[in-house]
């Protein structure tokens, strides 16, 4: 384990060098909430938050991307061909993300690169892109992470994790990127390796004992999936709900996308959007049929997805990370926690005094 210790005195100097060789994200406060963006000249990361609004998964996944353009002008030599856009894939770096918001992107990797199929724009967004984890000394009331496979001080998807240490930062090195990282910024005082260890694994402990939210997940890959499906608590649970989608904007985790040609004149674009299982239009086949044309279907394909088939597919765990963020905007208070205890309790006592 190689331990830096940063001074906080010396935190801006080494943001100044690394701007000169990476694009740099970090938290920044926008009116009353934090968000992750683009670092201007002379601007610093704002580190004493919670947790930001929307996680930083559009780094590296925008929430528009366009991936094609072409002309419709028969005069032109390349008309009607589709020309792949020159997007910039330099390196980058996001400072001050959580280990949640870490741990999600391997997560989305499952979908996006596989061995039978590799989406290139993610993958080489993702492979730009260096880590540089805070660690979660006071976590939200409505964060669940320990038990979502994750946690306040985990490494999983880091490739530093900085750790708040009053006057200065414990930088523990955890990749070659890290490390890349580090030697540009110019951080190079290494800290006593166990006495650094002690206070990490201290504060590990203390922010876990905070965490007052919990999911059971055990039982989940062994409920019959049809069973699941045909459970008799959908309707209770997708009662209320009114598809806004904003449960889908805010997860970490959520990856689907559709695919838009937009024209202007005799020039387009072919541009991908992120697309959510939540809207009406999600599913509608050519014909105008659509198999989940009810917010029953829409709520019921979300959370079997992330908590069931994800489960069964991939053999990983669930497709959460106990961020909360879904918890804390949903304008309905559906709480992925309670749908995830009646559908892991299903066929039990509890079930039966759950309804």
């Amino acid at each position: 384990m190689k331990v830096i210790q940063i001074d906080k005195e010396k935190w801006a100097d080494g943001l100044d060098r690394l701007a000169g060789s990476y694009r740099l994200f970090a938290p920044v406060k926008e009116e009353e909430f934090y968000n992750f963006k683009e670092l201007a000249k002379d601007e610093a990361p704002d580190l004493n938050y919670l947790n930001t609004r929307l996680s930083p998964k559009a780094i590296i996944y925008p929430q528009s991307e366009i991936m094609f353009e072409y002309s419709l002008d028969e005069s032109a030599e390349d008309h009607h061909i589709m020309k792949e856009v020159d997007n910039s894939y330099s390196p980058q770096a996001v400072i001050g993300v959580r280990p949640c918001d870490a741990k999600a992107f391997l997560l989305v990797r499952l979908n996006f690169d596989t061995p039978e199929y590799k989406d290139p724009y993610w993958i080489r967004a993702y492979e730009s892109t260096t880590l540089v984890g805070l660690a979660c000394d006071s976590p939200c009331s409505s964060c669940f992470c320990t038990t979502a496979g994750c946690g306040p001080y985990h490494e999983e998807g880091l490739d530093i994790l900085l750790v708040d240490a009053d006057n200065h930062f414990l930088a523990k090195v955890l990749t070659e990127k890290g490390e890349k990282l580090i030697k540009a910024a110019g951080w190079d005082t290494a800290a006593d390796e166990a006495e650094a260890g002690k206070k990490i694994e201290t504060g590990k402990q203390a922010a876990e004992t905070k965490i007052s939210a919990f999911v059971n997940t055990d039982r989940l890959p062994e409920i019959d999936t049809v069973e699941l499906y045909k459970a008799p608590f959908w309707e209770d649970v997708s009662f209320s709900c009114i598809n806004c989608g904003t449960c889908t904007f805010v997860c970490p985790t959520c990856w689907c996308f559709d695919i838009q040609d937009e024209n202007h004149g005799k020039s387009g674009v072919r541009m991908r959007n992120w697309d959510s299982c939540m809207f009406p239009l999600f599913t509608v086949h050519g014909t105008g049929h659509n198999p989940r044309g009810t917010q029953l279907h829409r709520v019921r394909q979300r959370f079997m997805h992330k908590l069931k088939y994800y489960v069964d597919k991939y053999d990983v765990g669930i497709q959460c990370v106990g961020c909360g963020r879904c918890v804390r905007s949903c304008p309905v208070n559906i709480d992925i926690r309670r749908v995830c205890e009646l559908m892991n309790n299903y066929g039990t006592e509890k079930d039966s005094c759950a309804a």
